[in-house]
């Protein structure tokens, strides 16, 4: 179990970011089976009992690696977005987009693997940023609370289904003309959502 520390404490910041990048540039060159704590370890130059403080195993690391990049991809996507409308469903799925592409490039031995690995995460996330965008009060005492929750569930499974598949066959088109030629289909399903 990681001991708690002072997460804004810088010290805690800069071993964390080194256990990290060594982390991902372990990925790099291994798959994420054969990496052991050990070898992040000496990536970092830090002890065990050091890498242990930060971080539980190696999927913990993997996990918050993941999630940073994730949310990173998604605020800078959505960020001046105010409303749940077309514009920012195409951003939400542009960012999911981006996510795998940066998966696989930063996993570049380990992605088909890990690719579904924290699926279940990421299309939480993706259903509470679009939830984030709807007057809460409202959604959740209307009649309608369990279909814009399904609903809600639907679009950010569709969407990192689509991206991931996008993704695993090659990126055949950009990013923007697939976001772009699949959003009727999306919005079709976003319909609840937006009222």
């Amino acid at each position: 179990m990681t001991i708690k520390k002072n997460e804004a404490d810088p010290r805690v910041i800069r071993t964390r970011r080194l256990l990290q990048d060594a982390f991902t540039s372990l990925l790099q060159e291994k798959d994420f089976e054969s990496i052991t704590v050990r070898d992040i370890t000496e990536r970092a130059t830090v002890n065990r009992a050091t890498f242990y403080a930060h971080f539980a195993d190696k999927f913990e690391i993997l996990e918050s690696k993941l999630t940073e990049s994730f949310m990173a991809i998604i605020n800078r996507r959505i960020s001046g977005h105010e409303i749940l409308n077309e514009e920012t469903i195409q951003s939400i799925f542009l960012a999911v987009c981006d996510f795998h592409e940066n998966l696989s490039a930063m996993c570049k031995r380990s992605y088909k693997p890990l690719g579904p690995v924290f699926e279940i995460q990421i299309k939480e996330k993706i259903q509470a940023i679009l939830l984030s965008f709807l007057d809460k009060d409202k959604v959740f005492s209307s009649p309608n609370a369990q279909l814009i929750n399904t609903a809600s569930i639907m679009l950010s499974w569709g969407m990192y289904g689509a991206a991931y598949v996008w993704n695993k066959e090659g990126r055949l088109l950009p990013a923007e003309s697939f976001v772009k030629q699949t959003m009727p289909l999306v919005m079709n399903g976003a319909k609840e959502l937006l009222g």
